[in-house]
Order: structure tokens, then C-alpha cells, then sequence
């Protein structure tokens, strides 16, 4: 029958959860620790409990050597012959017990240290205990009871051991009261913590991902899958989600019915705004997706290996797509997992002006070219640094005082001198376009008079060629006739003066010529 120590101790063991053993071993401990402070001896002192009367002895103990030589130390060895004159059957090896009194002798002291040696050794076996059991379950979803509010943490009951939430594990959205069932999550286990060494947290993405799994069925049996998770406690998270079966809607799962299945994760959460993406292995598409509810104009991959993109919106949409204090880009570049660049399409073209502008030629022209420039003045210019005509014109005329020798007075003619070189290359290229622009006019009014005059003479070709059968027939005509008709004379005489006529004619011409 066990005594009534020991079954004190098996109950405290059940208590704690802790073997039995371990707390046999914590007060034989102290029961060592008393009896060498009582003795104020630095022997090899060893205890042992009698679970069936409770009592517990403490014993000197001494190994066994063969000869004196080999004995380095009286207190912890002894030679076999005198080994043997106290127990004759102990070989060499063995070890030699001698009793030490403890009944009646150990005072309040002992007994005050011994209870703290008991409650520390038990404290740790509690503590390893408590680690081994949760050092397992990490990022486990268990069931927790509010048990105190120790000022910004929270401390939970989570069956077996004490939890502890610190404030940056809490969502700001929540609060609690004492007594109060929540869900949380196991973040951590610290062993070395003197307090619980449990640490639970509402504030990671893995309770966003359990309450998914509660809720959804298509996530529960795998047919949707959730492929990354990025989330600030109390302000949003963003969830992607994949479909395995082409007649599922991954999204439509995960919202359900009129929004029945998100809502009620929301709140559980206590109003924590959720989007719901769906997932794409293109990085640009993806990112796409992520930003919403901010429309992108382009996506570029700016670098494979270190997961770069650069992304262009619209004016109206760049305060959007960087979201309150920079929460949806932050959010979109943890989802994708790359580093996002978001510019707005303005300022996308001014960097491809100032890259189109690098890479042209630069003049540089000198400041004799400038022709109300004095040779005096060019010195002066030239030894502070300055000796181009483009580097004169972006000085201002406080620089331009700054420069030995040069005055109010000076600095008015450098800028008329500049002014006026401008205006003239201004002009020049003026009347270099004006001059082109009509060389090309005039060229195109001769092309155009040429083709009209072309046009009119074969139109007049034509009319003459219409009109020459006509007048042979004609002629042909009255000659038949003048040979055949009885009246020949007549005719005759006209056919005569009608041959009379162009000879006529055709004198007159050549006098005139003449």
C-alpha cells in the first residue's frame, strides 16, 4: 500500500501533468540539498523514497577501487579492503552506501529549502511538459478561454497550459472580455519564458486560412485551393484561390450564396474587409488581379530573378492602387511574392522624356559664337567655368554676379547678348522652314501648270483630229457633185474660189512674217 506521501505526490503529478517520477525525484533532490547544508560535507549524498512506508533515507556514497594508490579523493572512493570490512560482498567498481540520520535533525531552514528545490523542479517539469505538448502543433487553430487581461497582454486557457497574447498578435479591431470563447492560433512555443510558454496570436494569415476551411467545403475537400495569403490584422487581407475542377468558380465558392460564406468570416473577424482573387501563374496577370479594385494600364517585368514589376495606372486610379497609407500595394506585392513599382502614366512619360532627352546628342556651343558677347567678358566667363552658351543660358543672374568682374550692368548685357543669339537661331530656322515650305509649293504649282497645259493641248489635238474627216468629207462631197451635176459652171466657179482663197491666205502670212 502506498503511503501518504507518495499519493500526495501522484495527485499533484496529475495536476500538473507531469510523470510521477519527476516529483519522486524533485524531493529526494531536496532532501539531498537539507542533509549537505545540515552535514556542511561536500560528500556524494544520495536520497531515496520508500513509497511504501514514506520514508526517505539519504545515503553517503563512496566508490569502490582496488587499490590505495588509485584513491584520489577520501569522500568519494574507498579501497576494496576496507570496502569489504563493511559489506563482504562489494567488488571493485561497486559502490559503497553509508546512512545519514535525517529524522529530527532537519530543522525549518532545510525544510524551507527543500520545498523551494520541490517547486522549482516542478515548475520546469511543468514547463517541459507544456513544450513538448504544443511544440507540435504550431500554427494550429485551437479553442481558447479569456482567463486574465495582464495590461497589454491577454492571457488564454487553452486546456493543458496558459497562453499568452502579446498586443502586436491582436487584431485592432477586437477586444475582449474575460470568460469569452475565441479561436486562436498557435504562433510559437518558448521554452526559456518564465511565464507561459505558450504564444497565441489572431493576427496571422493561418486563422484567415482555417476559418476558410470551416466554411467552404470546395476548401475542405482540396477541390479549391488556397495559393498564398497576405494579410494586416484589422484592415484587409487578400486570399488567392485556385480551382481544380474547371466547373468550379474558386471565387463564387469562396463567397457563396449572396456572400453567405464571407460574410460570415468577416465576422468573425470583426469587420475585417477581405478580397478574394483569383490566381494566375503569369506574374503579370496575377498582378493585375491583386490590385483590384484599381484598373491597370500595363504591367512590366522589370527583373526575372529578383522579382521585379513595374505597373502603370492612370492618373485617376494611382491613389487607389497604392490604397491608404500604401496597404493595397503592400498587400498585392506580399501576395505575388515580387516587388511592385506603381507609376502613374504621367509620370511614366516624363521618364521616358528625361530618357529620350539622356539619350540625345548635346550641343555645346562656345561663347565666341555669341556676337554681343565682349572678349573681356568671355575671359571672365571662362575662367569661373563656364564656356558654352547653353551652361551661360541656365545661370542665374545671382550666380552670374557671384563670378569676379561681373556687375548688374554686366550681367543685363550677357542676358541681351544670350537673348538675342536665341531669338536669331529661332528665326533662322524659321526662315529655313518658310524657304522649304515654298520651294516645295512653287514645285508643286509648276507640276500642276505643266500637267494642265498638257491637258488643254490634247484636248485641242482631239478637237482638230474630230474635226478634219468632217471638212474632207465635205470637200469630197462638192467634187462629186461638181462632176456630176448639169450645172457645173456655177459649181465651178465656186470650187475655184475656194482654192483661190487659201492662197490668198497664205501669202498675207508670209508678208506679215516678212
Amino acid at each position: 500500500m502506498a503511503s501518504e506521501l507518495y499519493n500526495t505526490i501522484d495527485a499533484l503529478s496529475r495536476e500538473k501533468g507531469i510523470d510521477p517520477q519527476i516529483v519522486v525525484s524533485a524531493v529526494e533532490d531536496a532532501i539531498v540539498m537539507a542533509t549537505r547544508k545540515y552535514y556542511k560535507t561536500q560528500e556524494n549524498l544520495r536520497a531515496e523514497l520508500d513509497r511504501e512506508t514514506g520514508k526517505i533515507n539519504a545515503y553517503a556514497v563512496k566508490t569502490v577501487v582496488e587499490t590505495p594508490e588509485q584513491v584520489e579523493d577520501p569522500l568519494l572512493q574507498i579501497t576494496l579492503e576496507d570496502a569489504r570490512k563493511i559489506d563482504p560482498n562489494l567488488e571493485v567498481g561497486g559502490e559503497l552506501r553509508t546512512p545519514k540520520a535525517t529524522e529530527g535533525i532537519l530543522g525549518r531552514i532545510a525544510a524551507q529549502l527543500a520545498k523551494q528545490v520541490i517547486f522549482q523542479k516542478v515548475r520546469e517539469a511543468e514547463r517541459d511538459t507544456v513544450y513538448n505538448e504544443y511544440i507540435g502543433r504550431v500554427n494550429e487553430v485551437v479553442n481558447a478561454t479569456v482567463k486574465r487581461i495582464e495590461g497589454p497582454d491577454i492571457i488564454f486557457d487553452i486546456g493543458k497550459a496558459e497562453a499568452r497574447m502579446p498586443r502586436k498578435e491582436q487584431s485592432r479591431l477586437e477586444s475582449f472580455a474575460i470568460g469569452e470563447r475565441v479561436r486562436v492560433v498557435i504562433a510559437r512555443v518558448e521554452k526559456a519564458s518564465k511565464g507561459p510558454g505558450v504564444v497565441v496570436s489572431r493576427a496571422v494569415p493561418e486563422l484567415v486560412q482555417h476559418l476558410f476551411q470551416t466554411e467552404v467545403p470546395e476548401i475542405y475537400d482540396g477541390t479549391v485551393v488556397i495559393r498564398a495569403i497576405a494579410r494586416e490584422a484589422g484592415e484587409r487581407t487578400k486570399i488567392a484561390v485556385m480551382s481544380k475542377d474547371k466547373d468550379v468558380d474558386a471565387v463564387g465558392a469562396c463567397v457563396g450564396m449572396k456572400g453567405m460564406r464571407v460574410q460570415s468570416i468577416i465576422r468573425e473577424l470583426h469587420g475585417e474587409k477581405i478580397d478574394i482573387i483569383e490566381f494566375h501563374e503569369d506574374p503579370v496577370t496575377f498582378a493585375e488581379k491583386a490590385l483590384q479594385p484599381a484598373k491597370v494600364s500595363k504591367v512590366t517585368v522589370l527583373d526575372t530573378t529578383n522579382k521585379h514589376l513595374e505597373v502603370v495606372v492612370d492618373d485617376s486610379q494611382l491613389s487607389l492602387a497604392i490604397g491608404k497609407k500604401g496597404q493595397n500595394v503592400r498587400l498585392a506585392a506580399k501576395l505575388l511574392g515580387w516587388k511592385i513599382d506603381i507609376k502613374s502614366e504621367e509620370e511614366k512619360r516624363q521618364e521616358v522624356e528625361q530618357q529620350m532627352s539622356a539619350l540625345a546628342p548635346q550641343t555645346a556651343t562656345p561663347l565666341e559664337n555669341v556676337p554681343g558677347l565682349g572678349e573681356g567678358v568671355v575671359e571672365k566667363l571662362t575662367a569661373a567655368g563656364v564656356t558654352t552658351v547653353e551652361a551661360l543660358a541656365d545661370m542665374t543672374p545671382e550666380q552670374l554676379e557671384a563670378i569676379e568682374g561681373i556687375g548688374p550692368k554686366t550681367v543685363e548685357k550677357i542676358s541681351l547678348a544670350v537673348n538675342n543669339y536665341f531669338a536669331g537661331l529661332e528665326q533662322g530656322s524659321s526662315a529655313e522652314g518658310a524657304a522649304a515650305e515654298g520651294a516645295a509649293v512653287a514645285e508643286g504649282e509648276g507640276a500642276a501648270e505643266g500637267q494642265t497645259s498638257a491637258t488643254e493641248a490634247s484636248s485641242l489635238g482631239d478637237e482638230i483630229t474630230a474635226e478634219m474627216p468632217a471638212v474632207t468629207e465635205e470637200v469630197s462631197g462638192e467634187g462629186l457633185h461638181v462632176e456630176g451635176s448639169p450645172a457645173g459652171g456655177a459649181n465651178q466657179h465656186q470650187l475655184g474660189s475656194s482654192e483661190e482663197e487659201p492662197v490668198e491666205e497664205a501669202e498675207q502670212a508670209s508678208e506679215n512674217k516678212e
